[in-house]
């Protein structure tokens, strides 16, 4: 069974990050107290795998001591039992930002009687947590999907590249651009199969419609630099954290060179490692 504890700051990112691992797969118990978490760790380990991945989320809203729960983890540590810390924080300045924006009160300020003062308090009975951590994040510079995928790196369990699946829809420009689209190449410039009488009641999906098309070197260049540029911006998409990325091929009516270079592309797309589906919008209009 795998315990994954999230601890730190207020304003650190244990919230979002908490929403990201429950789609990742964990089940989810926020502000637990400490002398509760061995008995509801020894409850799931006897759920025959139903709470098998479990987050539970801890921080000063608590307890102002940790003792307790300093012990607790040990003895997690100590079974048998994956448990592991995670500390999410930021810098002073970038939380107070945050409390700001969102017009929050931070749990220790009507205490402590400012905002600066109740981040630095925290900060300072957090430190015995923080320093029983096996990940730290410092969150101030990190986007969601920057957190959301450094995340899927250190907890994701599925295999690199697959975390992202890429979306290929070929679609003809006469009905209108596909509005999921994250990125639309227009290849309208290659020759054309419909003006081939035997070919226009074909699509791309007919080997004698993608051999017209490729047969024309316009359309194989094209292809080799499609390629190359997959291959550089998938991983800096998946690194930014992207879970489904739409590619868009057009053509005039989406029957023909569309389909083609499309369901050519997916299989270079597959061939790189990454999951791939198809879907040819306009092929039966």
């Amino acid at each position: 069974m795998e315990i994954l504890i999230i601890s730190g700051l207020s304003g650190g990112g244990k919230s979002k990050a908490a929403s990201f691992l429950e789609d990742m797969g964990f089940y989810i118990v926020d502000n637990m107290p400490a002398g509760m978490i061995l008995k509801f760790a020894e409850f799931c380990a006897a759920s025959s795998g139903r709470y098998n991945r479990v987050v539970l989320v801890y921080d000063v809203r608590t307890a102002d001591s940790f003792d307790e729960f300093l012990s607790v983890l040990e003895t997690l540590r100590a079974r048998e039992y994956n448990c592991r810390l995670l500390f999410l924080e930021a810098d002073v300045k970038a939380i107070i930002n945050r409390y700001k924006e969102t017009r929050r009160l931070h749990p220790l300020q009507e205490r402590e009687g400012s905002l600066q003062a109740a981040v630095d308090r925290e900060i300072e009975l957090m430190a015995p947590v923080r320093a029983q951590a096996d990940i730290i994040i410092n969150s101030s510079t990190y986007s969601t999907a920057r957190l959301r995928s450094k995340l899927l790196s250190c907890f994701g369990d599925r295999p690199v590249g697959e975390e992202m699946t890429v979306s290929l829809v070929s679609f003809g420009f006469k009905h209108g651009l596909p509005l999921e689209a994250d990125l639309v190449f227009d290849v309208r410039f290659l020759p054309n199969p419909f003006y081939i009488d035997a070919l226009r009641n074909k699509t791309g999906l007919d080997a004698e419609v993608r051999d017209y098309v490729f047969g024309f070197k316009v359309a194989e260049d094209f292809m080799a630099r499609l390629r190359e540029l997959m291959a550089f911006v998938l991983p800096l998409y998946r690194e930014e954290g992207k879970t489904v990325l739409v590619v868009a091929v057009g053509c005039t009516g989406g029957h023909h060179r569309s389909v083609a270079v499309s369901h050519a592309l997916a299989a270079a797309i597959s061939a790189l490692g990454y999951r791939v589906t198809e879907d040819h919008r306009d092929l039966t209009r």
